[in-house]
This record gives C-alpha cells, sequence and structure tokens, in this order.
C-alpha cells in the first residue's frame, strides 16, 4: 500500500491525573498509531500530546514507554514525525528529537502538502487577548524562568507540575468552554485575519480547544480545530486530493 496520507493530531494529554484511564488511553493512541503506519507519510503532533512534559539536562519524565517506543518505530520506518509544543508540553527540548528523530516546532509552521498551503499550530496564545493568559505564557516560555525551574529537584518540580496540570483540567472539566459561534471563538477569528494577508493558504489547522469544528472560511479557505483525545479520539488525515476529520472508534481495552 502507496504511504500518500498525512495525519494531524493533538491533546491527548498523556499522563493527566484526573483521568483513571490514562493507560488505557495510551493503548489507544498506540493503537491508532499502528493503524495509520501502513499509508502514512507523515504524522504532524500539534501540541499538547503530554499533559505535563519537561527535560532536564538528564532526566525526563517516567512512563509513556509504549508510546515513545511506536513513535520510534514509526519514525525509523521513515513516517516524518513533526511535533509541535502546546501550553501543557511548551518544555520539549531537544531529547525527543535525538531520541526519536521528530522534527519539532515552537512556532506556527506554513508548509505544502500537495499542492495545497497548509497553516498548522497548537493554537494557544493566537487571538486570545486574556491578560491571565498571556502572563502565564510568558512565565513559561521565559528561558531564565525555565532554568531556574530546572534547580527544583525532579521529584519536586514533576510533581508540583503534575498539580498544576490536574487542576487546570478539573477547572476545564468543571466549566467546558464550547464552541463560541464564528464570530467569537477566538482561533476563528485568527484564522480570518490571517487569512487576509495570506489568502493563499488553503487549510488551517489547530488544536488546544477541545472541539471538533470543520469550518469553510471562503470558497477555499478552511479551518479545523481537530478536537482531543479525552472524549472525542480524533483526528484530521489529507490524502493529496482531501482533508477529512474523522474519529478512532476501533478499540477495545481488553
Amino acid at each position: 500500500m502507496a504511504r500518500d496520507k498525512v495525519y494531524f493530531v493533538s491533546d491527548i494529554h498523556l499522563g493527566s491525573a484526573v483521568f483513571e484511564d490514562t493507560r488505557i488511553r495510551e493503548k489507544r493512541f498506540v493503537l491508532w498509531l499502528e493503524t495509520i503506519r501502513k499509508d502514512a507519510k507523515a504524522l504532524y503532533l500539534l501540541g499538547d500530546i503530554f499533559d505535563f512534559w519537561f527535560e532536564y539536562k538528564r532526566t525526563v519524565p517516567q512512563g509513556y514507554t509504549r508510546f515513545l517506543g511506536k513513535l520510534a518505530e514509526l519514525s525509523d520506518d521513515g513516517i516524518e514525525i513533526h511535533y509541535f509544543t502546546g501550553n501543557h508540553d511548551i518544555w520539549v527540548f531537544d531529547y525527543l528529537p535525538q531520541e526519536i528523530g521528530l522534527i519539532l516546532h515552537k512556532k506556527p509552521f506554513v508548509t505544502e502538502i500537495g499542492n495545497k498551503t497548509f497553516y498548522l499550530a497548537h493554537g494557544d496564545g493566537l487571538g486570545d487577548n486574556s491578560h491571565s493568559f498571556k502572563l502565564i505564557r510568558r512565565i513559561f516560555h521565559n528561558r531564565i524562568c525555565q532554568k531556574l525551574f530546572c534547580l527544583l529537584h525532579p521529584d519536586w518540580g514533576i510533581g508540583l507540575a503534575h498539580y498544576w496540570a490536574k487542576h487546570s483540567r478539573l477547572k476545564e472539566l468543571a466549566h467546558p468552554a464550547p464552541y463560541f459561534g464564528e464570530e467569537k471563538e477566538h482561533l476563528v477569528l485568527y484564522a480570518k485575519e490571517y487569512l487576509k494577508t495570506h489568502p493563499e493558504t488553503d487549510y488551517l489547522l489547530f488544536g488546544h480547544r477541545h472541539i471538533m469544528l470543520d469550518l469553510m472560511l471562503s470558497h477555499h479557505n478552511r479551518m479545523m480545530i481537530i478536537g482531543d483525545w479525552l472524549q472525542y479520539f480524533s483526528y484530521a488525515v489529507f490524502d493529496g486530493e482531501k482533508l477529512t476529520l474523522e474519529q478512532f472508534a476501533d478499540f477495545s481495552p481488553e
């Protein structure tokens, strides 16, 4: 079978302490990775793949053995893997690129796939004018703050980060943000503004918002928010001619 498809997925949140099924969710995601192996030429991981990830100089978070092993298999098999940092896994540095061979992106990325132009990003910080979010994001991205965090023993630092992530996730579950509509959704507004100066862009793909959205912005400009693996188990796939938003249901925890 020809490897001619490109896959996009985001917001797996592996390791989240909020959900008791984190190992089952990892196995489900690994099974999906195996199913795309036969026809994938590239895989784009659009952020928040981990609920938390921080690389110390000689230490990385424990766990994720099945997932990281499968990524290494796909990379060794010739599948190009792109990893975008999100707001939960900002601190991916050089370990995964060196160990697995993936391509790391810390900013939005524009690329040609087939004869189509794709704008790809996790989506955090795009079009969102919340002052509190911008402040936290600035702190988390600050190199000095990252170096200070490195001074914490990993047991303390990683434990603190998981506590923060759990608190954040519980707030989101208690008050989930619905789709706000085309005139209020931050990423939709951002996409429309971006297209004013880049009308040649065919597709804009985002994660972050934990909703599934497939929206035509003009007769040839289209955007997607590709859901998550907490409730939708969703992904996008481009076969060279058409882009579709799909869900992975073929899984049994047994």
